[in-house]
Order: structure tokens, then sequence, then C-alpha cells
């Protein structure tokens, strides 16, 4: 899979993990695209390290779940970076 389509799943990444993790990530959706973008591609990386493959499918749910487990990864590490342990919206 190329460059470019790591990036077009790292953003539908990033509006996954603004829904899962809503107050852990500031900045808002753009900051959470740019993480997803990042952790899509970082989670790719891993996986090819780890399984071998250097081309992964972009339809493939291997893919989805590298790249999505990438950018919680990656948003997480944002998070307690930036000092976001917990949502700072009220009830």
């Amino acid at each position: 899979m190329g460059f470019l389509a790591w990036i077009i799943l790292g953003l539908i990444v990033g509006a996954i993990v603004k829904a899962v993790m809503p107050g852990r990530v500031g900045g808002g959706w753009v900051t959470s695209l740019v993480l997803g973008v990042v952790g899509a591609i970082v989670g790719g990386w891993i996986g090819s390290l780890l399984f071998g493959k250097g081309d992964l499918a972009f339809f493939d749910l291997g893919t989805w779940i590298l790249a999505i487990i990438g950018g919680l990864v990656v948003a997480g590490i944002y998070g307690a970076i930036t000092g976001r342990s917990h949502s700072t919206r009220a009830p």
C-alpha cells in the first residue's frame, strides 16, 4: 500500500480516534486527523516489521486494525505529553 493510501487511511483513523477518545486528544478535529495519519503510518511500519509484510492491502482487515491501534497509541502518547488524561468537558 502506498504512502498516499496510508494518509487517506490515517484521516479515517483520526476520525475513529476522535470518537473513541473524545476528551483525551486536545486541539480538535485537525489534531485528531493528523494524529490518525501519523498513527496509521506508525502502525503500518510496526506491522511490516512484526509480520514481514511490506505491502499491505487497503481493504485488508489487518491493515485497518494496525492503523487504528497505531492511531490510538499515538493519540495516547500525545495526550500524556500534553497532560490530557481526562475529559475536560462539563457533563
